[in-house]
């Protein structure tokens, strides 16, 4: 059988103001006609599907129509969890309606912890996969706050939280898997045929690559560096996870795995090969024997074709006008950041940049002047906008300007993020 793994489609997202709907219906076509060239059985979307918990009309009709074109396919099941950018109640409310579509969809962890475990049957509906379906799992899911804790006492709660959760559903997911193999043998005494477990997830581990300006945001904020790869159990057979961009593996394994976003979602992700991984089950038998005893995991990854050309341009104005008249003569359609770090003032760069790219398919969505901004030192100039920080950004620029002393700022600047963290979680949670 066959499983593709993806994540992180964030529908609906914008680069910097230009609406990028086009992109994602063509992806998701060609998705679904991968799915069909690969006879995929089994679609696994760990997380992410919408860029924020209010998607629009635009971005839910992508997604349903791309669901009903994959029940009409050969893909007998598709899983979707939510991740840190969804709403779990906007996922969960269709949720039994579309089960009749094969589609299960895990929103927020549910009161028990069995819902999380799904038995996806073949046609003539013998039990094929084991699905450990884990959303993101917000703070208050996996640890209870007590008055007086340090920062290693959340850590430590965090990383136990996670590790436990994971335990607990996969060893209800090998419970599962024990029951049938055995009401499997009373069937046919001779097969004994195992029932591969994956897992899905939306979280950070350690060691995980990111680059600049992917919007990836701190998960489990203090702890990034410590939960590592050993919190998921041995006994699965594949891990699909979501939330890092890069296409990657897990502590080396070619088994668990990032898939990574299929689009860029922005400039520094602009040169990176995206893919969708293909997981394909092969039946290891024992020699001289009918007996199966394992699920050997072929991987296979699939690169995603570049939907919309991005391009970041460095350099002084000399190495960046060169390279836009070089995208211009070959009549390119990309999308530009520039980003100036020459010696010299470039007061109208905005407009010289305008009248270079006159008459082109180019579009420059974003202006970065450096010399300006050393020039100013920490203050914010005119031309640096909020698009050039982060939140945290914006909080050590408060501290400086308040002149709070380098022993206050760790605890601090650990609070503020706790705190924005709970802030998204609620948004939601509610929405």
């Amino acid at each position: 059988m066959k499983i593709l793994h993806t994540s992180d489609w964030h529908i609906g997202r914008t680069l910097y103001g230009r609406k990028r709907y086009a992109e994602f219906e063509t992806f998701l076509s060609w998705l679904v006609e991968i799915i069909q060239r690969e006879e995929v059985d089994v679609l696994l979307v760990a997380g992410d599907v919408f860029d924020t918990a209010t998607p629009s009309n635009a971005s839910q009709a992508l997604y349903y129509r791309f669901l009903c074109r994959i029940a009409a396919s050969c893909c007998r099941h598709v899983v979707v969890v939510a991740g840190n950018h969804d709403s779990p109640s906007f996922l969960n409310a269709p949720r039994e309606l579309l089960k009749a579509l094969d589609v299960h969809v895990v929103g927020s962890v549910p009161e028990r912890l069995n819902d999380e475990v799904l038995v996806l049957k073949n046609e003539n509906g013998t039990p094929e996969l084991i699905v450990c379906a884990v959303p993101y799992l917000r703070d208050r899911d996996i640890r209870l706050v007590e008055a007086g804790e340090s920062i290693e006492d959340k850590e430590r709660k965090l990383i136990e939280g996670i590790r436990n959760h994971y335990s607990e559903v996969v060893a209800i997911a090998v419970q599962k898997r024990d029951e049938l193999m055995k009401q499997q043998r009373k069937l046919v005494r001779l097969a004994k045929q195992t029932i591969p477990i994956v897992a899905m997830g939306h979280l950070f581990t350690a060691g995980g690559q990111t680059v600049e300006g992917d919007g990836v945001r701190e998960l489990y904020v203090g702890s990034l560096a410590h939960v590592s790869a050993g919190i998921f159990p041995d006994s699965l057979d594949y891990l699909a996870l979501g939330h890092l961009h890069v296409p990657q593996k897990v502590g080396g394994s070619e088994v668990r795995r990032y898939s990574g976003s299929p689009l860029p979602m922005g400039f520094g992700e602009a040169r990176q090969q995206k893919s969708v991984v293909i997981v394909e089950f092969v039946d290891h038998k024992d020699h001289g024997t009918q007996s199966i005893e394992s699920h050997q995991a072929k991987i296979t990854l699939v690169p995603v074709p570049v939907f919309q050309l991005l391009e970041r341009v460095k350099g002084d104005w000399k190495a960046i006008s060169s390279r836009i008249l070089e995208l211009s003569a070959t009549e390119s359609d990309v999308w530009l950041e520039v980003i100036f770090e020459g010696d010299e003032m470039q007061k109208n760069l905005r407009e010289r940049l305008d009248a270079v790219i006159a008459g082109s398919k180019l579009e420059v969505l974003r202006v970065k002047n450096t010399r300006i901004i050393d020039c100013v030192l920490n203050r914010i100039h005119d031309e640096e906008t909020l698009d050039d920080m982060n939140v945290n950004d914006v909080f050590e620029r408060c501290l400086t300007a308040h002149n709070v002393s380098n022993k206050q700022r760790p605890e601090l600047v650990q609070a503020y993020k706790e705190v924005v963290m709970s802030l998204y979680e609620d948004e939601r949670a509610h929405k």
